[in-house]
């Protein structure tokens, strides 16, 4: 599914979702996914992040800058973590250095068995005038699918990681 036209866009739902069933506790999977400069080395798009404002950690209104890449493609963007529950859940809302709001992430952890269940949410919070320009920065007109295909790569990264098993990012 291509992103929507700007003018049928909606704000309610989530564009893509993925989850994973990971063999450790809620709290090693937390730790990885609430540091965003671990994170960078297991995802597509994002391939390095700092912590920025006096941040150094994970909690609620601590900022962290991503540098992105699509192909040739790059481009900068700051995020605000929103929500930090470690052990359960870690939520920030990502938006451009000049202000422009992009997407929330959503990172859901609930024991399941002897390890634990991840679960990722993206929403689109681009502005409608905004979406033909992420288009040109990102190179990418289909955001919905990329970002199904980048969580289903990014939580098999995280699990082979948390697990203990090797991996490698390819390009």
């Amino acid at each position: 599914m291509a992103t929507k036209p700007k003018d049928t866009l909606t704000y309610t739902e989530p564009i893509a979702t993925g989850e994973v069933t990971i063999d450790a506790l809620p709290d090693r999977v937390y730790r990885l996914v609430s540091d965003p400069v671990a994170m960078a080395e297991c995802t597509e798009e994002l391939r390095k992040a700092r912590w920025i404002r006096g941040a150094t950690g994970a909690a609620v209104g601590n900022w962290f800058a991503g540098s992105n890449r699509n192909g040739r493609r790059r481009w900068v963007t700051h995020a605000e973590i929103i929500e930090a529950e470690p052990g359960r859940r870690f939520a920030y809302r990502v938006r451009t250095p000049f202000l422009v709001p992009i997407s929330r992430w959503e990172f859901d952890i609930e024991p399941e068995g002897d390890g634990c269940r991840l679960t990722v949410r993206n929403w689109l919070r681009v502005p409608p005038w905004f979406v033909p320009i992420a288009i040109f920065i990102t190179g990418e007109p289909d955001r919905a699918g990329t970002n199904r295909a980048n969580i289903a790569t990014t939580l098999g990264r995280v699990k082979a990681r948390v697990e203990g098993r090797e991996w490698q990012r390819t390009g």
